[in-house]
């Protein structure tokens, strides 16, 4: 891997973690309670993650009895560990997050968590694991079967329902994100509620039964009426709003004609590879840009400039 190429997809959110996991299949884990001091507790509150100030950075990484500071916890789960420390997640009220007092504590939506760079990258990638997977909890505290309540099974990885015996594992929802080329240029949209003057690559939830490709190809049409050749997969990411898998794809487009769907896309335009460069610069001369560098579309876009695409 070339080093610009390594280096751009360090800097992505959510896609470092030191954990290793807890399986569904690996047998009992232990219990929050009986952990002691030494145990790790990601916190949510809401859809807030608790930090806790230490030396020179701060860390989403709480000790055990931070736990009984928030209050009522709806969900705890054993996420596995990490060097033999083992890790758990848990959800509190978002109101919780007054009982942690600043500086001590800071209460931090993961998306300016990302953005900030206050916590090592290998633990905003753990505090993904622990919202989606609380999320997930969140939403499923009923059978899709029968619709009788279900219980945590298997440390947090499993929801089991005690009156059909059905077994609901958590889920992840893939989406296709795609830098479309054609010649010199790219093709970048903008949804209404971009910040001003902001592209993007276009992208849209796989649909069941569907390949990659073909959702790239789908999506591409739908909201630009441009038609796609040709994709190769590039890079992921994981987004946990709130439980998300990028797939990040480049695709040749065989027509360039645009006829954007006002439900989808504000605008939506081919950019040339300079205009692209100064996007992500920050000098283009009408204010436009691209998504931060801990976004894949911008890898993707850069990636694209720099000729690796």
């Amino acid at each position: 891997m070339a080093r610009g190429e390594e280096s751009g997809r360090a800097a992505l959110a959510y896609v470092e973690s030191r954990l290793v996991r807890h399986s569904a299949e690996a047998g009992a884990a232990p219990a929050l309670s009986e952990a002691g001091e030494g145990a790790g507790l990601v916190l949510m509150a809401g859809e807030r993650v608790i930090l806790r100030a230490q030396a020179g950075a701060a860390t989403v990484l709480l000790a055990p009895r931070d736990g009984a500071r928030a209050g009522a916890l709806s969900h705890e789960v054993f996420l596995g560990r990490i060097e033999e420390r083992p890790v758990f997640a848990a959800a509190a009220a978002a109101e919780a997050a007054e009982r942690f007092p600043e500086p001590d504590y800071r209460a931090v939506d993961l998306r300016a968590l990302a953005g900030e760079g206050s916590v090592a990258p290998a633990e905003l990638g753990l505090a993904a694991t622990a919202k989606s997977l609380l999320a997930w909890h969140a939403r499923h505290g009923f059978c899709g079967r029968c619709g009788g309540p279900t219980t945590i099974g298997a440390g947090g990885f499993r929801r089991e329902c005690p009156a059909c015996g059905l077994h609901h594992f958590p889920r992840t929802d893939p989406v296709a994100i795609m830098l479309v080329r054609r010649g010199s240029s790219c093709l970048l949209g903008r949804s209404p509620h971009f910040k001003p003057g902001m592209f993007s690559c276009l992208a849209g939830f796989i649909e069941p039964g569907e390949t990659l490709e073909d959702a790239v190809r789908r999506e591409t049409f739908e909201e630009t009426g441009v038609r796609v050749g040709s994709v190769a997969y590039h890079a992921s990411q994981p987004w946990p709003f709130p439980a998300s898998l990028m797939l990040g794809c480049v695709g040749d487009a065989v027509s360039d004609a645009i006829a954007t769907d006002p439900a989808e896309l504000e605008d939506a335009r081919w950019f040339s590879r300079e205009d692209a460069a100064r996007m992500l610069a920050g000098t283009h001369p009408e204010g436009f840009s691209v998504p931060p560098a801990t976004a894949i579309a911008h890898l993707l876009v850069r990636d694209w400039v720099e000729g690796r695409l």
